[in-house]
């Protein structure tokens, strides 16, 4: 009997192998397990257009950016400027697949666009609450940079803050966004930010150049009734007042000698815009709409954003060492 009894080496040999079985390898926890999850739904977009010099030649162009399948009927969440102009949309998934895009809808203000492809068994990247995203909070950005092959890139990081608002030059302010140390660089645009959980919590917009560690991401919770709204009429409907405005703090109230120190100042106006038309002049400080008082940007654009096109809202402004009050008619966004 004892000759068919394996030695004592024998049997942890065999323990050890067990242990380190194939199947018990491919077990993944924490970051590897997220990014196993989430990174197949990662999509490379790539489009194609064609512009015309001033001696009226063909010139093409090429974009490269990111996105994420949201929805296994082939409903892909990307940034606005990703496919902005764009003539042919080309989609490729990491495990290979390709299929051309068809623009449903965007959003240049928002910088958010939804493209559908048509295929099967397509993976999906479930879309989570950003209300619940905490600072220092680990997340995960996933997307293609400068077009390395290979698959979608991963890069870690934490929540650095929230309801942070940025201003482009020559684009949208982007307002409640994400902001993260997570590497994100160009063709990361339209990526998602991934939380531990698994879910897509936000969507990589945006970096400042010669920064370090600074990145942005839309939170998904601002995007979800955006996306909404494009999948149901393929474009938004927004009212608008017609200014420029800028957040009047109190740094800005004393280098300026304003009357107010918090509000929103008027730079500009479109002279056939609502606010022009009710009266409102260059200068003008808004500290109220409906009663409810308007501190910054913010509050304004959330107070504007509840009332729909051709509502009338009642506006409280300081001019000079006067105040005034305005019914403005709000128009839609052209």
């Amino acid at each position: 009997m004892e000759r068919h009894v394996l030695p004592r080496l024998a049997l942890t040999i065999v323990a050890s192998l067990l242990l380190t079985s194939p199947a018990r390898a491919q077990e993944r926890t924490g970051i590897p397990a997220v990014v196993a999850k989430a990174r197949p739904a990662v999509v490379n977009i790539a489009t194609r257009q064609v512009t015309y010099d001033a001696l009226l030649r063909a010139v093409p162009a090429q974009g490269l950016g990111s996105g994420a399948i949201f929805d296994a009927r082939g409903y892909v969440l990307t940034n606005n400027h990703v496919v902005q102009g764009a003539q042919q949309i080309r989609v490729t998934l990491p495990d290979g697949r390709a299929f051309p895009g068809k623009l449903i809808g965007a959003d240049p203000v928002t910088d958010l666009a939804v493209v559908k492809i048509d295929g099967r068994d397509l993976p999906v990247a479930p879309l989570g609450d950003s209300a619940k995203l905490e600072v220092g909070e680990t997340v995960i950005a996933i997307g293609n940079p400068l077009g390395l092959e290979g698959g979608p890139t991963v890069t870690v990081g934490v929540v650095s803050a929230l309801a942070r608002s940025i201003e482009d030059p020559g684009g949208p302010t982007l307002h409640d966004l994400i902001q993260t140390d997570a590497a994100i660089n160009p063709g990361n645009s339209g990526g998602p930010l991934i939380r531990m959980t698994g879910e897509v919590i936000g969507v990589n917009t945006a970096i400042i150049q010669g920064a370090q560690g600074i990145g942005f991401a839309i939170s998904i919770n601002s995007a979800k009734p955006i996306v909404q709204e494009l999948l149901a009429h393929g474009r938004i409907v927004r009212p608008v007042i017609g200014i420029v405005p800028i957040s009047v703090t109190p740094q800005i109230a004393a280098a300026y000698d304003l009357p107010v120190d918090r509000g929103v100042l008027i730079a500009r106006l479109d002279p056939r815009g609502p606010a022009a038309k009710a009266g409102m002049r260059a200068g003008d400080i808004v500290v109220a709409i409906g009663g409810q008082p308007v501190k910054s940007l913010g509050d304004l654009r959330s107070a504007v954003g509840q009332h729909k096109v051709g509502d009338v809202i009642v506006m409280a402004v300081r001019r000079e060492k006067t105040s005034v009050t305005l019914q403005v008619t709000l128009a839609e966004m052209r």
